[in-house]
């Protein structure tokens, strides 16, 4: 072998290496088998028309099977949204309840004034009370009075020290009807006041009740209807999970089919002496670069990390018998069985670049210069691998990288 194909003697992994995502297992087989189907049809000939109906069926099935991956997709999106949006809303409940601690301690601080302002009323309204009492006292001893007024009083005074004492008399009690007046105006706009602080705390306690029960009462609404919508998502996707292990396990049984019609197949042209079945060469697919696609089929496996180690090419789903092409024109290094790879294909291009082929049902040339576009070889499933495919590699000085950067 020369240094262009040298590299890992550990066989990669394939279809059927280990165990795969059941909707990327599921999506490889359908392709295989359905390939299968078909040169099951064409090259042997035996119940082709019920080959045809596998394949239709087996199509027909992959196709449900997609439309309920996605629509599981979908559902199990919006129940997580829900489930966010509950999550919120959990939150901006704790918010709530903490806010209704202190809204309550609020209302016991009003309860508190509302409880002292009574106690302040009913002690004005008898302070008011006991004043009014004595100023219409007052009003009635003045009004039946014959007592004389000031000037007579003073000028019938017995010298001028009697006078003065007269005067100062009557001085005190004009001052002390004064402030008993005064004393009932004050005690009459304090009530007024206590009973507008009464009024203010009464209200604000009615507010804060007010607004804590419209609150709660909007979360707990859509904290319902979230909790409803998200129940409601739960059972439809429990209803397309069902359908989806329905589904799988349809796909099961006609892939058991086709494999059996396909063992059937082997064993009568087997037994016939018969070569093994090849398709016809199909159209040459370019790539982006100056390689072109060694088959046409869809990429089953990509390049990179799978199952723990390193997938070191892609994985092309095509029948068995599918004619491989020269990616690119050089010099075949090697073709031989090696390994895991089974009937494998390395083409040296130069420059330190090189392709190689594996799990080939047989080889279409083993030495000697290559043209890009010619036939080296024919799918199958040698080596490691459960299903019919190829194994496609780019290797610079040795080293895999990704095909996909040369097609």
């Amino acid at each position: 072998m020369t240094e262009n194909a040298k590299h890992s003697t550990h066989p990669e992994s394939t279809n059927g290496d280990r165990p795969e995502p059941a909707s990327g297992r599921t999506r490889r087989r359908f392709i295989t088998l359905l390939g299968a189907a078909a040169v099951l049809a064409l090259s042997v000939g035996v119940a082709g028309a019920a080959a045809q109906d596998r394949q239709q069926e087996l199509a027909d099935a992959k196709s449900k099977l997609d439309d309920a991956t996605a629509h599981r997709g979908v559902l199990t999106s919006e129940i997580e949204q829900f489930s966010s949006q509950i999550s919120d809303l959990v939150g901006q409940v704790a918010v709530l309840r903490n806010r209704e601690d202190e809204v309550a301690a609020e209302l016991a601080d009003k309860q508190a004034e509302f409880d002292q302002a009574q106690k302040e009323l009913i002690e004005l309204r008898d302070r008011l009370a006991y004043a009014v009492k004595r100023l219409s006292d007052r009003l009635v001893a003045i009004y039946k009075s014959t007592a004389p007024d000031e000037l007579t009083l003073i000028l019938e005074s017995d010298g001028f020290e009697q006078m003065l004492n007269r005067a100062t008399y009557l001085e005190a009690i004009e001052n002390q009807d004064a402030d008993l007046v005064d004393q009932v105006r004050t005690l009459r706009d304090s009530t007024r006041e206590t009973v507008e602080k009464i009024r203010v705390a009464r209200d604000t306690i009615a507010a804060k009740k007010e607004e804590l029960t419209r609150t709660r009462t909007q979360l707990e609404a859509r904290q319902a209807e979230l909790d409803a919508a998200r129940a409601d998502r739960q059972a439809s996707l429990d209803s397309v999970n069902s359908n989806i292990d329905h589904l799988e396990g349809d796909i099961s049984d006609i892939e058991a089919d086709i494999q059996a019609d396909l063992a059937a197949a082997a064993a009568a042209q087997a037994s016939s002496g018969g070569p093994p079945a090849t398709l016809p060469a199909g159209p040459v697919v370019a790539g982006s670069g100056d390689m072109i696609w060694p088959v046409d089929g869809p990429v089953t496996s990509p390049f990179g990390w799978r199952w723990g180690r390193m997938h070191e090419g892609i994985d092309i789903g095509v029948p068995s018998g599918t004619p491989i092409r020269a990616a690119k024109a050089g010099t075949i290094a090697l073709a031989s069985v090696y390994g895991g790879y089974g009937n494998y294909t390395c083409i040296n291009h130069g420059g330190g670049l090189s392709t190689c082929y594996a799990h080939q049902s047989s080889f279409a040339i083993t030495s000697g210069a290559v043209n890009q576009g010619d036939i080296v070889g024919y799918s199958g499933c040698t080596g490691n691998c459960f299903g019919d495919h190829l194994h496609f590699e780019v290797r610079v000085n040795g080293a895999a990288v990704d095909p996909m950067g040369y097609l």
